[in-house]
């Protein structure tokens, strides 16, 4: 089970760092932080649950043909996905491009963050454990960090974005040696 909270705090890094990002921009909105905290949480929670299970389902439906091999394509897309995180730590993000934060800007970001779990999503036939309360959890998580995310992005600006980023591509990375060392 700490492999699953692992998994779902490193996910969920991408979705904080862009809701930091989101309410250091709400400077320049007319919107509420809490109605952004809340529609963030909303969007990159569900997002972030959904994928993984769609992932699971890919990893589930091709574990028997693959099984001697999974513990090594788990580690590769994991690795992937945590070097992409840390890479996107020194990028600058895309809310710099935002003009306005609309359910069209938000389901886009939603998406967008969470493609990376639903590849994450494919190791989760391995870590024995119950698909709909890992991604439940991973949802809950994320949320929780996406609402808190806006208010430390309003009071704070951009700092934090790249390091949680960069965190949660670390994570990831032992995750993935766990899986290859297993």
């Amino acid at each position: 089970m700490l492999d699953v909270v692992l998994l779902a705090l490193a996910l969920s890094m991408d979705a904080f760092a862009v809701s930091i990002g989101l309410g250091a921009k709400l400077g320049t909105q007319t919107q509420k932080p809490s109605g952004l905290a809340l529609k963030a949480g909303i969007y990159f929670g569900v997002f972030q649950a959904l994928m993984p299970f769609i992932g699971f389902l890919g990893g589930h439906g091709v574990l028997g043909w693959i099984e001697d091999y999974a513990p090594y394509i788990a580690f590769i897309l994991l690795l992937f996905i945590g070097a992409k995180m840390i890479y996107e730590s020194f990028v600058e993000g895309i809310e710099e491009d935002i003009a306005q934060i609309t359910h069209r800007v938000m389901l886009t970001l939603a998406i967008a963050t969470s493609v990376d779990a639903m590849a994450a999503g494919f190791s989760l036939p391995l870590l024995d454990v119950n698909p709909f309360l890992a991604c439940a959890l991973i949802g809950i998580v994320t949320f929780l960090f996406s609402f808190i995310g806006v208010f430390i992005g309003r009071k704070s600006g951009t700092w934090l974005e790249s390091k949680a980023e960069l965190l949660g591509g670390i994570v990831l990375i032992a995750i993935a040696f766990k899986f290859l060392l297993v």
